[in-house]
């Protein structure tokens, strides 16, 4: 764990800790290079400004994103957060300087593909969706208690009764003719994003449209989508199972197939 390119101390990680404010992006990467690069990169420097109203030096990211890479010789998670040790509880709004904190951890076993997940549905929406935000209190909160309740993850649904997203992914069905993505605020995934062009490798339309949350238990199968899993088949919806189509498998495949840019 760095931050600007040297380790970070404990009292450095204070505010993150204590506030929340900030947001992250997360990377697979596999000998130095990322799908989907520039648009994690476009997602710091829209972040960025969005939280602290300035710039963010994109170079820099890149190079202490491959230092930290290069430290591990197998595929890693690496995960950029961009936030501001010196900010004031009472005064955020005073001139922001936002550092850049660099983590890695090993990333998952790519031959051992994860089981289909079975989810719960859950009554929330995210504080500004279209941010990656580090505050994931309201997200967690709701993995755990559909955990609680013997489910693996959560989706979330709005008041509309819509489904829009889970707290560390974006969803996407099949309705017999291609993917279908929820018509509803969600962070836009880079994951998704490259999923699309899977799909379109594949001959297969991908749409958006609005998907009840009792629609969704009715769909031709659903799969869940993320830089770490890439993409993962949904077993069930609250308990309604959903067919295990070959056609996820196919885009699976195609996605892992898709080239990494250079870090």
């Amino acid at each position: 764990m760095e931050l600007n390119g040297r380790p970070v101390s404990t009292g450095e990680l204070a505010s993150l800790a204590l506030y929340g404010y900030g947001h992250f992006t997360t990377m697979l990467v596999d000998r130095l290079r990322v799908r989907g690069l520039q648009w994690h990169l476009d997602r710091l420097h829209r972040d960025c400004h969005a939280l602290f109203g300035t710039d963010l030096d994109l170079p820099r990211v890149r190079e202490l994103a491959r230092r930290a890479a290069r430290e591990r010789t197998a595929p890693s998670v690496v995960r950029i957060t961009v936030f501001d040790p010196q900010l004031d509880l009472g005064r955020p709004g005073s001139r922001p300087l936002p550092q850049i904190l660099v983590t890695t951890r090993p990333a998952p076993d790519p031959t051992v593909p994860p089981p289909p997940v079975r989810l719960g549905t859950r009554l929330y929406s995210r504080d500004t969706p279209q941010v990656k935000s580090t505050a994931l209190f309201g997200s967690l909160r709701q993995r755990r208690s559909a955990q609680m309740d013997g489910f693996d993850d959560a989706l979330f649904s709005g008041v509309d009764g819509r489904v829009s997203e889970g707290p560390t992914w974006n969803i996407g069905f099949l309705d017999g003719e291609g993917v279908v993505w929820p018509q509803a605020p969600a962070l836009p995934g880079v994951t998704a994003r490259l999923v699309e062009h899977a799909a379109d490798s594949l001959g297969v339309p991908v749409r958006t449209r609005p998907i009840a949350t009792a629609v969704s238990t009715r769909m031709a199968g659903a799969f869940v989508t993320n830089a770490t899993t890439g993409v993962r088949a949904v077993a069930s919806v609250d308990g309604a199972q959903l067919p295990q189509s070959g056609l996820v498998r196919k885009i699976a495949a195609a996605y892992e197939a898709l080239p990494g840019d250079p870090l």
